[in-house]
């Protein structure tokens, strides 16, 4: 919600400085984002007269003149057609700044002859669009004075955040009466703002216009007046300068009536060419395929759960969002129908979530107008028109029934600093809410009832906000919780102290950690086994799915950060993944680019392979506290990673554990990811959890006598798995056998064809005694007859 200084205190009676405006819309809840002043941008910038123009020698379009801008000639190489003798205009020196060129100005020789500045367009300074040539003052304009200060643009922009409860601030009027109650100022009467003798409904002679409402859910009151014998045209300076200042093009005086009156009031209006229209106009529900041509030039299909405004043969508004373009007026109207209708706040909301479609009309009938002010903003928009476009009105139709009956709620003063923790006066307390608008009767416990403008209030617990904000929400003392004593009792979960190991041994493995969002496109879903949860109500249509696998995010994550040059990407997330039993804790990994920098010693950079992602996911699920000593090594990790170079961890062919390996091209390419990817998934929520007994560790007790290590080598199949023969080695005596582990594999000169060497060393504990040399031959001997049930054989 944008408005000027000046703007604000024609509501606002009052004396207060920039700053102290700022200081107290911070305090009583409406957030100041930012403020502009365009006096300041343009401080270098001066009224100037050129004094010759003559035609350039090397350019047919281009002119050189002779400008003064109070401190005598200076040359100044121009291309504007309007540029003459005797033009006054606005004059950019060199070392200024052009907002609208984004550029600063110096001395520069223009097809070889020398330019000192230039003169400027509207829409070089940022004030409007208009580029057809430099702008022209009146020849008694001050020469050599700054030119904002001269055209009043002294006025800062104050851009404030509106929640969406804030219905009655989306206009001028309701920021001033929170101000004002603030006691910043005194809330003027309105009359008195629009300059009218009251805001009686203007009278009118000619019959009535013809309207309707037949859906009293979506639109249920529709007023109207029309005016007949208008003149439309360009809007008065006090009302362009206040559009402009907030970014809105002025369009012609009938259009900008309805939007001054919209963001001054909170009250939007629509003006219709009653010469295009056909019958009586009638709010309805939209029938299943219509379509409408919208002002934005755009055509939206409708259904039936839309309010619309058609007369007898066409559609001509989207109620409430936007009107249509074949009913809009132009510089020929003569004849004008002025709607103010009020627009059920859900039915907007939905309508404008199912076209896409956002207008500043949306805005503020989806958060709930005013639906007392039917009258009112209809004589104030009648009234501006007749002021500046002439015209004979008509009487007024009303259809409909506004909902403006609003609940009481029983107050007591004393629940303020009960709720909030801040003691105010109840005389304080009354004249807050009084200033406020709301309506207060009784003595001990109050009965008050909002104003129609604050359907947001449902309770008194709004109330004690109402009071504690004007207040100044920093007079809200900061209280600790009281502390129980003695020593707090550990209150973390096992998953998450978890989730804290993990997090720590990523990080201390020298992974970076990601945030990303928990929603995908349906595209990236679809990539990793599609979506189970498809909001209703998505920030955008990248935002519609909840995320099947962490994977995605990561992904996008790694492409951004190597657009921007990293070299080495090292991302893990531990989040959720959401399906339609449930959410399920996750952990991705994505590794990328390179894994060692090039070095005098290594020579070129080393990248990423499966294994370093393999290497992770062991270190990780350990972590964890999975038994990844049992953990076996399955075939392909799914569609999105490649074949071959991907598997699954498990415990048991159906519990999977991680699945980890190199992207598939195609994954990555979708991505905009260059070069070789790895990635991986641990799946926390599939580890089994401990038994509940037995928590307490046994002591530790070394063995006491020393291991013993053998190596053997077996001849295997090329295709037969090494995880498959190291485990069944380690099973083929498990009372002696500690641990088998995997050093060497070989194919080559003395491996026979299609089969490689893999060699396994086995560490053997003894318990009671030492091993004899008969129990090791004994051990030796189950070893290798347990891998020959694979296909094994001892080498030679």
């Amino acid at each position: 919600m944008k408005f000027t200084l000046s703007w604000l205190k024609e509501h606002l009676e009052s004396e207060a400085t920039l700053d102290q405006v700022l200081d107290t819309l911070n305090a009583i809840g409406l957030e100041v984002e930012g403020v502009e002043n365009a006096a300041e941008k343009l401080a270098p910038f001066t009224i100037a007269k050129v004094l010759t123009a003559e035609r350039h020698p090397q350019a047919d379009k281009l002119q050189v003149l002779q400008v003064d801008a109070g401190k005598g000639p200076l040359q100044v190489v121009c291309g504007a057609p309007n540029a003459r003798a005797g033009l006054v205009g606005v004059f950019g020196s060199p070392g200024a700044y052009v907002p609208g060129l984004d550029v600063t100005l110096k001395v520069a020789a223009i097809r070889g002859v020398e330019s000192n500045g230039m003169m400027c367009s509207f829409r070089e300074l940022e004030l409007g669009e208009d580029h057809d040539g430099i702008i022209e003052l009146p020849e008694d304009a001050p020469v050599g004075t700054n030119y904002a200060a001269w055209a009043g643009l002294d006025d800062p922009v104050i851009d404030v955040s509106i929640t969406p409860n804030r219905q009655d601030c989306m206009g001028v009027r309701g920021i001033a009466r929170d101000l004002a109650a603030a006691g910043l100022g005194t809330l003027r009467p309105l009359a008195e703002v629009y300059r009218m003798a009251s805001l009686e409904p203007v009278a009118g002679s000619d019959p009535a216009p013809a309207v309707a409402t037949l859906d009293p859910e979506g639109c249920p009151a529709f007023f109207a007046q029309a005016v007949s014998g208008v003149t439309n045209g360009a809007s008065p300076a006090w009302m362009s300068d206040k559009l402009k200042a907030i970014g809105q093009k002025p369009i012609s005086m009938l259009v900008d009536i309805t939007n001054f009156v919209s963001v001054d009031l909170g009250r939007p209006l629509h003006v219709y060419d009653r010469a295009t229209l056909s019958g009586p106009l009638v709010a309805r529900r939209a029938k299943d395929g219509e379509q409408v041509l919208a002002l934005n030039g755009k055509t939206y299909t409708l259904d039936a759960s839309m309010t619309v405004i058609a007369d007898d043969t066409a559609v001509h508004d989207i109620g409430g969002i936007m009107g249509g373009e074949h009913s809009g007026v132009a510089e020929t109207t003569t004849d004008v129908l002025i709607e103010c209708a009020y627009f059920d706040p859900a039915h907007i909301a939905r309508t404008g979530q199912k076209l896409g479609l956002t207008s500043d009309a949306r805005q503020r009938f989806e958060r709930g107008v005013d639906p007392a002010f039917l009258d009112d903003g209809l004589a104030i928009a009648t009234q501006l028109v007749l002021d500046h476009c002439g015209g004979t009105p008509s009487a007024i139709t009303r259809a409909g029934t506004p909902p403006v009956d609003m609940a009481t709620h029983s107050y007591d003063p004393a629940m303020t600093e009960t709720l909030a923790g801040v003691a105010v006066d109840a005389d304080r307390q009354k004249t807050i809410l009084e200033s406020l608008g709301f309506a207060i009767a009784g003595s001990n416990e109050w009965q008050v009832t909002p104003p129609t403008w604050r359907r947001d209030v449902i309770g008194s617990a709004d109330l004690v906000e109402e009071v504690v904000r004007i207040v100044g929400l920093d007079h809200v003392p900061s209280t600790p919780l009281p502390r129980a004593p003695g020593v707090a009792k550990p209150t973390a979960t096992p998953e998450q102290l978890m989730e804290r190991r993990v997090r720590r041994t990523a990080a201390a493995r020298g992974l970076n950690e990601a945030v990303t969002w928990s929603f995908l496109s349906e595209k990236d879903a679809a990539a990793f086994g599609g979506g189970d949860w498809t909001l209703a109500n998505p920030i955008s249509e990248d935002m519609k799915v909840m995320r099947p696998s962490l994977l995605p995010g990561l992904l996008a994550a790694a492409a951004r950060n190597q657009a921007r040059g990293a070299e080495s990407i090292r991302l893990f997330e531990l989040g959720r993944r959401y399906f339609a039993d449930g959410e399920r804790l996750t952990l991705g990994v994505v590794l990328a680019g390179d894994k060692a920098p090039r070095s005098w010693q290594s020579g070129k950079a080393q990248g990423f392979d499966a294994f370093d992602g393999k290497a992770e996911v062991l270190a990780l699920l350990a972590a964890a506290g999975a038994p990844v000593e049992n953990l076996q090594v399955f075939g392909e990790a799914g569609d999105h990673f490649h074949p071959g170079q991907s598997a699954t961890l498990r415990l048991g062919p159906k519990t999977v554990l991680a699945a980890f390996g190199t992207l598939h091209p195609l994954t990555a390419r979708a991505f905009d990811l260059d070069g070789t990817v790895i990635a991986a998934e641990l799946y926390l929520d599939a580890i089994p959890g401990k038994r509940a007994a037995g928590r307490m560790r046994t002591a530790y007790a070394p063995p006491a006598l020393q291991a013993v290590t053998r190596d053997f080598a077996f001849l295997v199949p090329a295709d037969t798995p090494a995880d498959n023969l190291v485990r069944t080695v380690k099973g083929a005596d498990k009372q002696a056998i500690v641990t088998a582990r995997l050093f060497d594999v070989f194919v080559g000169q003395g491996v026979e064809e299609g089969h490689k060497s893999v060699a396994v060393e086995v560490v053997l504990q003894p318990q009671d005694k030492s091993f004899t040399d008969e129990e090791l031959t004994a051990i030796s001997d189950k070893v290798v007859k347990a891998a020959e049930k694979i296909g094994a054989r001892l080498r030679g």
